[in-house]
């Protein structure tokens, strides 16, 4: 009775469009009352939740994200991707792609990549021939790298919600693969219908700007290059290194960009305050959540619900591929990393998935959530900046849909794409 209450006053909260940590904190109080527990205790689970210095590497990864995301970043990472792969047929769409694999490891947001590169590159592409849904369709399903490629304050969550005993570094590190591979997958699945549609090549860029470009984009890029590599060394934690990241992404933003004034910091601040405030109201919201989850057995219900419709965790697994899935299509990312990690992290252990590797599919299932209706934020984004209905740039995907599903069963199924560079780094 007690699970019962638990999910259908949630659910019912969130159908009655309740903001999502509210409808947490609702059920898990009634749930509470119920059981008999004293609020305290449900009160000190939220506090608890908040209580942990991996946390802080949070708001020092938004605010460096937004930093550079209003410096201009994206402009010249844009045009670093053009000197590497412009000329190829179809060119600004691999461009749009790669500058979303640079752009992901320093915003650590899908939706911020959306914003960012879609604002530049969609007009970009309809002014060059390209149809606006397919324009639309490459920049949304190029911006799933955004959460994968470190540094992703989404795998901070994780590592949270999982109990804080899974390697941030580790989730950093074995994150690269899975999310270049996405971006691989995406680019093919992009050049092969600008082949088939005869889109044009790009222009080639001007010998004598090239060094100006290369040293720009590359200065942008090591603000990740800074975050991994002083994970991998063991010269920082994945807090300091957050840290020093900020402090690099203002200078370069401010002192050798200078495209904002130093007053535009303000902005920068309010927009860091803001998203981050989200954020750790639902880690404290969801804190009893999960609690009450572990206190009333949910893990071993479902983990029994699993194995009585199959031993097999090739089935197990693809059943929790499509729960993630369909939950992705009505869901935001954080919260449901939040509420599903404590119930399926247990699952896949007890079938030998390490937490690390499904830290990762956990994320890149929601990833492709973030471009699927009725609720996808990036899709909605995407969309408004090329003017056109959800329905037609979700018909506009379905290739890519199936681009990144295939990337997420080889990360599920093929446990070193995840493992490997975590286990040669020693970062797990």
């Amino acid at each position: 009775m007690a699970v019962a209450i638990l999910f259908i006053i949630f659910i019912v909260l969130i159908l009655l469009r309740v903001p999502i940590a509210l409808s947490l904190v609702v059920s898990s109080l009634a749930t509470g009352l119920y059981l008999g527990l004293s609020l305290e205790t449900l009160m000190q689970r939220m506090v608890g939740g908040l209580n942990s210095f991996s946390l802080l590497a949070i708001p020092f990864f938004i605010l460096a994200g937004e930093i550079m995301n209003e410096g201009g970043i994206s402009v010249r990472l844009i045009n670093l991707s053009n000197v590497i792969i412009g000329k190829i047929r179809g060119g600004l769409a691999l461009v749009n792609v790669l500058t979303s694999t640079f752009f992901g490891g320093i915003s650590g947001s899908s939706v911020a990549d959306s914003s960012s590169i879609g604002s530049v590159m969609i007009p970009m592409m309809k002014k060059k021939g390209y149809d606006t849904d397919y324009s639309v369709a490459v920049t949304v399903s190029g911006a799933g790298q955004g959460v994968i490629i470190p540094p992703s304050h989404n795998m901070i969550i994780y590592a949270m919600a999982a109990g804080g005993g899974v390697s941030i570094g580790g989730l950093f590190i074995g994150g690269i693969i899975p999310g270049v591979l996405l971006g691989i997958a995406v680019m093919i699945a992009a050049y092969i219908i600008a082949v088939k549609r005869n889109y044009p090549k790009g222009e080639p860029v001007k010998r004598e700007d090239i060094p100006k470009i290369l040293r720009d984009g590359l200065l942008g890029l090591l603000t990740p290059i800074i975050i991994i590599g002083g994970i991998v060394t063991g010269i920082f934690t994945a807090t300091e290194s957050a840290a020093v990241a900020t402090v690099y992404a203002f200078i370069i933003t401010f002192f050798v960009y200078r495209d904002i004034p130093l007053s535009h910091m303000k902005v920068i601040l309010m927009k860091s305050i803001k998203t981050l405030s989200m954020v750790l109201f639902l880690i404290a919201a969801s804190s009893p959540f999960g609690w009450l989850l572990a206190f009333l057995d949910v893990p071993a219900m479902i983990t029994n619900l699993l194995v009585n419709i199959s031993d097999n965790k090739i089935i197990v697994f693809l059943l929790i591929n499509l729960i993630l899935l369909l939950l992705g299509c009505i869901m935001d990312m954080a919260p449901l990393i939040l509420i599903t990690t404590p119930i399926l992290l247990p699952v896949v252990t007890d079938f030998g998935m390490d937490p690390v590797q499904f830290g990762v599919m956990l994320i890149l299932n929601l990833a492709i959530g973030l471009v699927t209706p009725p609720v996808g934020s990036s899709l909605f984004v995407g969309s408004a900046i090329g003017g056109i209905p959800i329905e037609k740039a979700t018909k506009a995907l379905m290739p890519f849909y199936a681009a990144m599903i295939i990337v997420l069963l080889l990360v599920t199924f093929i446990p070193e794409l995840v493992m490997f560079l975590p286990k040669i780094t020693g970062t797990l």
